[in-house]
């Protein structure tokens, strides 16, 4: 589902990357095939030194769908930024690749909290974000980052995920699956 990021997957991501759909949310903009090959470069340097953590989407046949990143890594945390192409939307596949990511993050790669800006426009989002259990609005408990994040006006909200919160609702669906899957060997 996902892979480190290299040049291979260069044009089916930037076709997916320039729908007119997809394009304004994506973090990182490449107005040229080149100028996005020049920016997988520097990201691909950019994790080596411990500045980012990026992957590349992969839908069930491997092919390439989107990318999901954790950008500005201080501290132990950092900023989540996902995008799929237009024809993966609503497929289910951000929700798989998040799960995915989540973990390599808190349980391999020593991340202790993943942040989330989302524009205070973007009700779609929000709504999204504020149904996971283990998602924190954070604009007044994290209200330098919050300060930080809105310098020029109140254009985002700040959502945070914590390590010990999805544990606890890893764990938990865990035992809902056991609990599950006892009942029906029960009946």
């Amino acid at each position: 589902m996902l892979k480190k990021r290299d040049f291979h997957e260069c044009h089916v991501l930037y076709d997916l990357m320039t729908h007119p759909d997809v394009f304004p949310f994506v973090r990182h903009k490449a107005y040229s095939y080149d100028e996005f090959i020049f920016m997988t470069k520097q990201t691909i340097e950019a994790e080596e030194r411990g500045e980012l953590i990026s992957r590349t989407i992969l839908d069930e046949w491997g092919a390439p769908i989107g990318t999901i990143n954790l950008f500005d890594i201080q501290d132990h945390a950092g900023f989540l930024g996902t995008w799929l192409g237009k024809p993966f939307h609503g497929k289910g596949y951000n929700k798989i690749a998040k799960d995915a990511f989540f973990e390599e993050l808190f349980y391999d790669a020593g991340i202790e909290t993943i942040f989330m800006k989302i524009r205070k426009e973007n009700i779609r989002s929000q709504k999204a974000a504020e149904k996971l259990p283990y998602v924190v609005l954070a604009n007044e408990s994290r209200k330098s980052i919050y300060e930080q994040l809105n310098v020029n006006g109140p254009i985002y909200n700040l959502y945070e995920i914590p390590k010990d919160l999805y544990t606890l609702h890893v764990l938990r669906s865990g035992a809902a699956d056991i609990q599950e899957a006892s009942h029906l060997l029960e009946a």
